[in-house]
């Protein structure tokens, strides 16, 4: 009898321990070793990944969090993600009821809770632009001023000259060479106020000069004796005449 009521007490324990082991499982959980926040549910332990699709965004991390090799909290740990650190999600895949996320962090990738994210906006550095009107604003201030050969400044410009300083003026940097200016830029077919006007065979094959379109078929550029306002039918300019082009 005694040998009886010891087995049914053991087989009691027992029971008792692995119901306790499932409760605790199923309950949201500290993760001491790396002082992050995890969920850990059976759910998610005990069923399979779905397969990953495409997942895009930016987001933050709500806590301290394990980013992992793969989805699920049984894979190894790649890195530990501090609370507020931004995230970007490449690709999202399901365990179980969960969703997890593979992102970018800290220079590696792994994946993430979806649940210990949350969206953000990464603000991108202004970049100040140059609008065609400042373009031409800047361009035509500039009239008068003399013609001089590699010439870069108020006291003198050459053709590319002009150019780099009315964009820059206006915003933009620019390179310094008629020949560097065609390449970075493209070609247009209808000009507005700001776009470049390229002239080829001048006092150099190919294309050699360069001056900023300002509307109603007029140009201003620094050719000559000195900056100056020209219609594209002028008789020598015109003839001249290869391209717009666009930065």
């Amino acid at each position: 009898m005694k040998k009886l009521f010891f087995t049914l007490l053991t087989a009691g324990s027992l029971l008792f321990a692995n119901s306790a082991t499932d409760a605790q499982a199923a309950q949201p959980v500290q993760n001491n070793v790396s002082s992050s926040v995890e969920t850990t549910d059976s759910s998610v332990q005990q069923v399979a990944a779905s397969k990953a699709t495409a997942k895009s965004g930016t987001f933050k991390m709500k806590y301290n969090s394990n980013v992992r090799a793969d989805a699920g909290t049984k894979n190894k740990i790649v890195t530990m993600a501090k609370k507020g650190s931004i995230a970007t999600a490449t690709h999202q895949k399901k365990v179980g009821k969960a969703t997890w996320y593979k992102v970018k962090v800290n220079g590696k990738s792994g994946w993430v809770l979806s649940t210990l994210l949350t969206s953000t906006t990464v603000k991108k550095a202004s970049v100040k632009s140059a609008s065609s009107s400042s373009v031409s604003s800047e361009a035509l201030a500039l009239k008068g001023i003399p013609y001089k050969f590699g010439g870069t400044t108020p006291s003198g410009f050459d053709c590319s000259g002009f150019i780099q300083y009315a964009f820059k003026q206006a915003g933009k940097n620019v390179s310094r060479t008629t020949l560097t200016q065609f390449a970075e830029s493209y070609t247009v077919g209808s000009p507005q106020p700001g776009d470049l006007v390229f002239f080829a065979n001048t006092y150099r094959a190919g294309i050699s000069h360069v001056g900023i379109y300002i509307g109603n078929n007029q140009f201003v550029h620094s050719g000559g004796a000195k900056a100056e306002v020209k219609s594209m039918d002028d008789p020598y300019w015109g003839k001249k005449f290869h391209s717009y082009k666009r930065f």
